[in-house]
């Protein structure tokens, strides 16, 4: 222990200290943490040495000092992909505006070859092309445009382009550039960025130098202990980690809320409308008041007369529900195709039952009291 605080003495200065694979034991863990002697560092590497459950309290020391200790072989089971970024507007559905100048990123060309994520339509020509259509960011076009991939649900309601189309970034620069979607990828943690290769990013952007945005790839056990180190190491340089799941969770949210919107609105013309057949049923059956009795004087008994009704009105009632049914499964059917999802059979099931038994208690209500009224009264009438 004392040696250890004596070679330390010298290290007051330094950022960070790397002692990594030095046969440090609990002692000298606890003897690291005393005193003063590491009031600048803020980085120290201690993985692959011998600190046991004793050494745990010299790392909440180091922790209550700002010093992160976390060990390298936590990162070992990561894997990172590296972009480069030109900052700009947010291009997602978190943005209420349409993007003018959305926020760029480049991939480093390992991400590229890996063949992550999964895409909609895309302008593939070739067979690699179709297997990762990530490979289309490296197309040339004859009119210098430069291909870029966007998310399609930021493609389609918040830059109001589809597959194919140009988009010009810097559009009042002296040097607007021409970005030609060529993918479109599905449901992504990219909704609020448009991306490009990254040869044109650095020939077009070369004053954005480096890497600022980055993907991990981490076990589900380790993903804490990767966030908190990472966050932890990098502090200085404001690294923040979110996690894709909280990523795509707002942008749901924010689907969601439309889409709970309509919903209400919907059910609530379904449930104006179920009253509204109803009334028509009802007003149908007691205008024929006359014909009823007329059919029950010459034989017809009650019962009769209610299935008669019944039968009539739910072949109306089941003819509509039909046709509605498969006027709403052609309209949906392009969205539902291309975005795929699990079919609402029960809830949509359900739903088309309660409209059927709605109108049909409203027939069987007033049928009874059709059947019930007097008869003469009816018969005088006709």
């Amino acid at each position: 222990s004392e040696f250890t605080r004596a070679a330390l003495k010298e290290t007051s200065a330094l950022r960070e200290l790397d002692l990594e694979d030095n046969r440090l034991d609990d002692e000298g863990a606890l003897a690291l943490a005393q005193g003063s002697l590491l009031a600048s560092v803020r980085h120290l590497r201690l993985g692959y040495n011998d600190i046991c459950d004793e050494g745990l309290c010299a790392r909440k020391r180091f922790s209550a000092m700002r010093i992160s200790a976390f060990d390298d072989d936590l990162f070992g089971a990561a894997s990172y992909a590296r972009f480069r970024v030109r900052p700009g507007e947010d291009a997602s559905c978190l943005n209420l505006y349409q993007a003018k100048n959305p926020k760029l990123l480049a991939p480093e060309p390992g991400f590229l070859a890996d063949g992550r994520f999964s895409f909609g339509r895309t302008l593939a020509d070739t067979e690699a092309e179709v297997a990762n259509p990530w490979l289309l960011l490296d197309r040339q076009f004859d009119d210098g445009a430069v291909p870029a991939i966007a998310d399609a649900t930021s493609l389609a309601y918040a830059l109001h382009l589809s597959v194919g189309d140009d988009f010009v970034v810097n559009r009042e620069s002296d040097n607007p550039i021409t970005l030609r979607i060529v993918a479109a990828l599905t449901d992504s943690i990219f909704q609020g960025e448009l991306i490009i290769g990254q040869r044109p990013f650095v020939r077009l952007f070369p004053e954005h130098e480096g890497y600022r945005f980055f993907l991990i790839d981490a076990p589900a056990d380790a993903t804490a202990g990767v966030t908190a180190a990472l966050e932890d190491r990098l502090s200085d340089y404001g690294f923040d980690v979110t996690l894709a799941s909280d990523q795509l969770a707002a942008f749901h949210r924010v689907n969601n809320t439309y889409l709970a919107t309509f919903q209400t609105l919907g059910a609530l013309g379904l449930l104006l409308g179920t009253f509204g057949l109803g009334a028509v049923l009802l007003r149908n059956v007691l205008e024929r008041r006359r014909e009823l009795a007329l059919l029950r004087a010459v034989g017809y008994d009650a019962r009769d007369v209610s299935r008669l009704v019944l039968v009539e009105n739910g072949l109306l009632l089941f003819g509509g529900l039909a046709a509605g049914t498969v006027c709403a499964l052609v309209a949906i059917a392009p969205a539902w195709l291309a975005r795929g999802g699990q079919f609402p059979v029960v809830s949509l099931g359900g739903l088309l039952l309660a409209v059927a038994a709605a109108g049909l208690i409203s027939s069987l209500a007033a049928t009874v009291v059709a059947v019930r009224s007097p008869l003469l009264a009816a018969l005088r009438s006709e």
